[in-house]
């Protein structure tokens, strides 16, 4: 007789606090029905024989949603003024125009949490992983990602003084090219990104 393991509840459970911490974190409120899903799982833990916990822990791997990230970066997705609200929230305070942040993540991802770029630059504000680190986030996290990526554009205003072209090209193609050229570094990318963000930011 073939083996049918039961559903993975911890692994739900785990899930769930996930989500619960980085909505608390975004200060969205935490659904009602959270409290009554984690005492369903518990007796569901005494019974495996459960038959609607098995099938909502199926379900949970069918849509694909094998991880706490993946069903964050759904969530998150899927309340845009949440997460518009946070990009505004945390650009006051590292003290960055907050409609610079909104215009860079509209350029660099479109508002998508799960947005990479063929260069490896993960997330709504396309972090490169090197600079992650560097900045002390986790780029997978949809807060963290738009934290550091507002830290960084802080940092880079502070380096040129308020720039902004400055500021942004250096965003995007690195400070050390525009040190080198003194400027906006004369890449098709970089002027048109430059460009993009300018005409969102003062349009």
């Amino acid at each position: 007789m073939r083996h049918i393991s039961g559903p993975d509840f911890q692994g739900i459970r785990e899930v769930m606090e996930r989500i619960g911490h980085l909505r608390r974190k975004m200060g969205i409120e935490t659904a009602p029905s959270s409290v009554d899903f984690d005492s369903a799982l518990k007796e569901a833990e005494g019974n495996k024989a459960v038959e609607s916990k098995d099938k909502e822990s199926s379900n949970l791997r069918d849509d694909g949603l094998s991880g706490a990230g993946s069903i964050v970066r759904s969530m998150v997705a899927s309340s845009g003024d949440s997460l518009k609200n946070t990009a505004s929230a945390i650009a006051r305070r590292y003290g960055v125009d907050e409609r610079l942040v909104h215009s860079v993540i509209s350029v660099e991802s479109a508002w998508r949490p799960d947005a990479i770029s063929p260069k490896g630059a993960v997330g709504l504000m396309q972090l490169m992983p090197g600079t992650a680190k560097m900045l002390g986030v986790d780029p997978d996290d949809p807060v963290q990602n738009i934290e550091g990526g507002v830290k960084y554009l802080s940092r880079l205003s502070e380096k040129y003084n308020g720039d902004l072209e400055k500021t942004l090209a250096a965003y995007n193609a690195g400070p050390g090219r525009v040190d080198s050229y003194g400027g906006i570094p004369p890449f098709r990318e970089t002027e048109n990104y430059v460009r993009k963000v300018l005409g969102l930011y003062r349009g």
